[in-house]
């Protein structure tokens, strides 16, 4: 071996593999048309682009993306904002349906099996290691470092963790671990956590990213495939199997999180719930936000459309475009309209007398004359009618709207059309 060979960084070496099939149901009407990494976040991003960027930015250039659930909107988003890859630079892009290439009655029935079933794709690109990743949550990371703790630490598979509120922790795969990492115990989704030596009120929980040797992987997907009592699941079925009959070790996402100048603490979110999705978004126009998205060291890439700058028109009393401490993307157009501490994606209109207040507007949405709303996520291409007032009367908006618990209200094109036949 040859020392420019022996000193590559490991990444050159890897496929990363993302499960990208999930419906993402606690985002209510938000995933009726599409799968949950294809949510819009962050003013001009997709979800699943956190996760392609730090396979990019890492030095990982063959990625897969297994899809399932209502993919269209996400097939075509990878279609056109990942197609920059290139087999004759040794790189590649594999957007993989799921298409019954195992059996011809059988999608994919687990998140082991999504990758069981590309089995043969893997093998042709012969990668020495896989990173399984999530398509759905919200960080930045240097999966290099990942990798190299993997491959030092001579284990069978690497974990990515994170430590959280004990019960906060019911929805993730929760360890136990020893003083040198080695997990000693995994459980996967308790109802009531394990808590973190020697710290009651916290968890050690899964990221539900996994570092594998691709021989030993293909074999423990193999004989998983062949256990008839299986579910087919990395947390449920693989990862238990090899804490129990092999060694797995955990990587604290401290080791690897990225930071800008900016960041003072790790940032990891699953923006699976309303409430947290419009919270995420909402951070962002912080003046120091946790999440810095203009870090130019370590871009979130992404389909970047081909629009106009963002206009304000109208300087009258009242009727002033303005934005205080907000996010607003390419094609918005302001016009008489006011918004405080909101996020506009792509192609949003707001017109005159308008009002946002703590907004999360997706794209090409229209704002009527007149309309105030505060607190509330509006979907894609929703039509609010002139005048409508959202955010200021809870019993009101519960009827019309979908509202959380936290008062926060999701919009959609169906609930407005309801308005008319009252």
């Amino acid at each position: 071996m040859t020392d420019r060979k022996r000193h590559a960084p490991i990444a050159r070496d890897t496929m990363a593999y993302v499960l990208a099939g999930g419906r993402g149901s606690r985002l209510m009407e938000m995933t009726d048309t599409r799968a949950k990494p294809a949510v819009y976040f962050g003013g001009k991003t997709r979800i699943i682009d956190f996760a392609l960027s730090n396979a990019l930015n890492s030095g990982i250039r063959r990625i897969g993306v297994a899809t399932q659930y209502k993919a269209h909107s996400l097939i075509r988003h990878l279609q056109r904002g990942w197609n920059f890859l290139r087999p004759e630079r040794n790189e590649s892009f594999d957007v993989l349906p799921a298409s019954q290439r195992v059996s011809e009655d059988q999608w994919y029935a687990g998140t082991a099996d999504a990758v069981y079933q590309n089995a043969d794709i893997i093998e042709d690109y012969a990668p020495k290691y896989m990173i399984i990743l999530a398509g759905d949550h919200i960080y930045k990371m240097d999966y290099e470092i990942m990798l190299q703790n993997h491959v030092d630490s001579g284990a069978d598979v690497t974990v990515g963790c994170l430590e959280v509120p004990r019960m906060e922790a019911t929805g993730f795969g929760v360890m136990h671990v020893d003083e040198t990492g080695l997990i000693t115990d995994f459980i996967e989704k308790p109802k009531d956590p394990p808590p973190m030596p020697g710290r009651p009120d916290y968890a050690l929980a899964s990221m539900g990213i996994y570092v594998f040797e691709t021989k030993f992987l293909m074999d423990q997907l193999r004989r998983d495939a062949a256990d008839p009592n299986s579910s087919r699941d990395f947390g449920k079925d693989i990862i238990p199997h090899i804490v129990k009959h092999g060694r797995a070790q955990a990587h604290s996402f401290n080791r690897s999180c990225v930071r800008s100048a900016q960041e003072t603490d790790a940032y990891w979110r699953d923006v699976g719930t309303v409430d947290a999705y419009w919270q995420a978004n909402i951070d962002l126009t912080d003046v120091v936000p946790p999440l810095d998205i203009y870090d130019r060291d370590w871009p979130i890439w992404t389909y970047s459309e081909i629009t106009p700058p963002a206009k304000f028109v109208h300087d009258d009393d009242g009727r002033r475009g303005m934005a205080i401490s907000s996010l607003v993307s390419g094609d918005c157009i302001i016009s008489g309209g006011a918004l405080r501490r909101s996020l506009l994606f792509t192609g949003v209109r707001m017109h005159s007398y308008s009002q946002l207040n703590h907004a999360v507007v997706l794209p090409h949405t229209h704002i009527g004359r007149g309309a105030r709303l505060s607190g509330v996520v509006v979907d894609r291409g929703v039509q609010i009618p002139d005048g409508l007032v959202i955010g200021e009367d809870p019993d009101l908006d519960a009827q019309r709207f979908r509202r959380t618990s936290n008062g926060i209200c999701l919009v959609t094109q169906p609930m407005i059309d309801r308005l008319s036949y009252r």
